[in-house]
């Protein structure tokens, strides 16, 4: 896992998130938020098997080895913001 700087404010680029494509980032973003595989499709309006492929492919761009890690991902770049509701 790589180490990333401090958080950012949301909506400021995360140099860290520039090999994802746009979904995989909202991807990101909504694991971040705690959601299930399921809860994500159903939110994107896309199939579970295509949310795992996404976070399997972002997951792989960014060296990260389990779903907690996404998560400290997610913190870190400032895709989640701590007490804030609007994610």
């Amino acid at each position: 896992m790589r180490v990333l700087s401090g958080p950012r404010r949301r909506g400021s680029a995360a140099p860290e998130l520039a090999p994802l494509t746009a979904r995989e980032t909202e991807i990101l973003r909504l694991v971040g938020t705690g959601r299930s595989n399921a809860a994500i499709a159903r939110t994107l309006f896309v199939s579970e098997a295509t949310v795992k492929t996404h976070l399997t492919r972002l997951m792989s761009k960014l060296d990260l080895s389990s779903r907690a890690q996404a998560v400290v991902t997610a913190y870190e770049t400032g895709l989640i913001v701590p007490g804030r509701r609007d994610a």
